[in-house]
């Protein structure tokens, strides 16, 4: 199982990233995928969950109507669109599949 995430970067508030998840060694669209954030100092935190199909999304409160998770069972890729950014978004952020595995994580700031 291998899981590479991308896209993340320093934007200003307001601002906007999309990350990607390039997964690989399971049956993508059998399983739900996960976008899960570590700030520094603090507990690592879901943000968002999308079931296999992608007919099912939820969001952590911090992010409800700012983040939108996606998914492509065609190419294997799970999307968070992260949208009016704000200093509290700066963390590490993580794709998780419930077999055990996390991505090396992206980096996203937002300076305050």
């Amino acid at each position: 199982v291998q899981l590479v995430e991308s896209g993340g970067g320093l934007v200003q508030p307001g601002g906007s990233l999309r990350l990607s998840c390039a997964a690989s060694g399971f049956t993508f669209w059998h399983y739900t995928m996960m976008w899960y954030r570590q700030a520094a100092g603090k507990e690592r935190e879901l943000v968002a969950s999308i079931t296999g199909g992608g007919g099912t999304t939820n969001y952590g409160d911090s992010v409800l109507g700012r983040f939108t998770i996606s998914r492509d069972n065609q190419k294997n890729v799970v999307y968070l669109q992260m949208n009016s950014l704000k200093p509290g978004d700066t963390a590490v952020y993580y794709c998780r599949v419930p077999l055990g595995y996390w991505g090396q994580g992206t980096q996203v700031i937002v300076p305050s």
